[in-house]
């Protein structure tokens, strides 16, 4: 008996101790801070359609230098890497070889001639003879045949000299093209033979304009194809730490087949690359764009958040954020592009959101280090 009173008095006693912490809680959780987060404006603009790919840089042309007549090289007129211009002179063949040659055939050419015209001389005298019964046909047939052979030895003459004369230009060597040089091959003093591989000289490439190849699934095929109709496709390449300074071009080739190993088509594009940022050989980000899409809703990438209802961005409503379900049509870098779920006006957290939940008490950052304001404040989002 004496227990029951003690548990009893104990009991009352400790009532007041639990309605003290239930009132604790509730005091708590009025004054429960308001989450920090940084919001931005749903939008209403128009949003390029694009398709991404890697792509690899190929010249524009590409020409590799070697000899057409054999001989030691006497001369090296340009430095390596060195942007040269068509008919610039390159190198040079020692000429005295081939100046010979040309001086011989036009010699050979002078006293050939000079038979020509005897013999055409004497073949008329003949005719006369002839036509006077002087001389029998059988000598008239000879001295003509004799004529006849001087022309055709004169005609052969004169090919040689226009071939002694070839073969001298050709010990001097311009560049077919604008490019830019690469690497000496061989230097001044090697011997040369004509058309061997072994004696490249320099590979010379243009690269403004240049070529930029890439390769896309053969689903967007047609896409392709139709907007290319409809007018020139813009393209841009990217290289790696250039990403603030694409370089544009257009679409020039799509090719016509597809390759049945991967499932892509490859296509071309050429860029005027006259600040020399494209490089032969080297891997560029590409972004084809097909189109610019008026009229959509967007949103910074960073405010979209996925859960087990799928995505979902956080929206401000006065003091607080509810959770709205969206429906991302596709994503752009730092911005996607919403097609349902969202109006233009409203303003959705894009920071801050792990610490947020359905009802949640917000005040909205102005900036690094700087101090929250009330959603009534005008804010770095927006206006609210």
């Amino acid at each position: 008996m004496k227990s029951r009173v003690v548990i009893l008095l104990l009991s009352v006693l400790a009532l007041p101790l639990v309605f003290t912490g239930c009132s604790g809680e509730k005091v708590r959780s009025a004054v429960a801070p308001a989450v920090p987060v940084t919001v931005a404006p749903v939008v209403r603009k128009s949003m390029p359609l694009e398709l991404n790919a890697i792509g690899t840089v190929d010249p524009f042309k590409t020409v590799t230098i070697k000899p057409q007549v054999s001989g030691e090289l006497v001369g090296v007129h340009f430095s390596e890497g060195q942007d040269v211009r068509r008919g610039q002179l390159l190198f040079t063949i020692d000429r005295r070889p081939f100046q010979a040659a040309l001086e011989q055939a036009r010699g050979a050419l002078q006293r050939d001639l000079a038979q020509q015209q005897q013999a055409r001389v004497q073949a008329n005298r003949y005719v006369a003879l002839f036509k006077d019964g002087v001389i029998a046909k059988e000598q008239l047939d000879e001295v003509q045949a004799t004529a006849d052979a001087l022309d055709a030895t004169v005609a052969a003459d004169k090919a040689n000299v226009d071939n002694a004369r070839v073969n001298l230009d050709y010990c001097t060597i311009t560049s077919p093209m604008d490019g830019r040089t690469g690497n000496l091959l061989l230097h001044q003093g090697n011997l040369l033979k004509a058309n061997d591989d072994g004696s490249k000289l320099v590979v010379i490439n243009q690269i403004a304009p240049i070529y930029v190849a890439f390769s896309v699934p053969e689903q967007y095929l047609e896409q392709v194809r139709s907007y290319d109709r409809a007018g020139k496709l813009r393209v841009k390449a990217v290289v790696p730490g250039g990403e603030s300074h694409p370089s544009i071009g257009s679409l020039s080739l799509i090719n016509n087949t597809v390759d049945p190993t991967t499932g892509t088509i490859t296509l071309k594009a050429v860029f005027p690359n006259a600040d020399k940022v494209l490089w032969p050989g080297q891997f560029v980000n590409v972004v084809l764009v097909l189109a610019d899409q008026p009229d959509r809703i967007v949103v910074p990438s960073q405010a979209v958040q996925t859960g087990q209802q799928g995505q979902y961005v956080y929206v401000l409503k006065g003091d607080t954020v509810e959770n709205r379900v969206v429906k991302v049509e596709r994503t752009l870098g730092q911005e996607t592009v919403i097609a349902e779920g969202l109006q233009p006006g409203e303003q959705v957290v894009t920071d801050g959101q792990s610490r947020l939940v359905p009802g949640s008490k917000v005040q909205i950052k102005t900036g690094l280090g700087s101090e929250a304001q009330t959603p009534s404040q005008p804010t770095a989002g927006g206006v609210q």
